[in-house]
């Protein structure tokens, strides 16, 4: 029996580990494991939003706004994931502020130039086999 390239994608994609976002009212499917690179991001949109997703080097997920408070650019995705002390962090592109990747807070500054809040809100990510 011959399986159409459809057919066949469809069943790569089952076999691969599926990332999945949860944007406050129900999971979404964004990307494939293989698509994050460990210790780097990739920007989504999910819910039409932002988001930047993480895979560190230990093969944990994370996922944070994209949106960098400090300049306003939606950058965060392209960040340095790192460590401060024991904390995960990932490191804006534009001003180099360590954001938690765990709960989004600012590890350098408690608000943003204009006022507001410099936690970021973070997004439950999960891996689905």
């Amino acid at each position: 029996m011959t399986t159409t390239p459809t057919e066949q994608a469809t069943r790569r994609q089952a076999a691969t580990p599926q990332v999945e976002i949860h944007d406050g009212r129900r999971w979404t499917h964004v990307c494939a494991l293989a698509d994050l690179t460990p210790g780097r991001g990739v920007p989504l949109l999910v819910g039409g939003e932002q988001v930047a997703a993480f895979r560190d080097r230990t093969g944990r997920l994370y996922a944070l706004d994209n949106r960098d408070p400090f300049s306003g650019a939606y950058v965060l995705a392209r960040g340095l994931l790192g460590n401060r002390g024991p904390v995960p962090v990932v490191m804006s592109p534009m001003y180099k502020q360590a954001f938690d990747l765990r709960d989004g807070t600012c590890l350098d500054e408690d608000t943003a130039p204009d006022g507001n809040s410099s936690t970021l809100r973070t997004w439950p990510i999960r891996l689905r086999p």
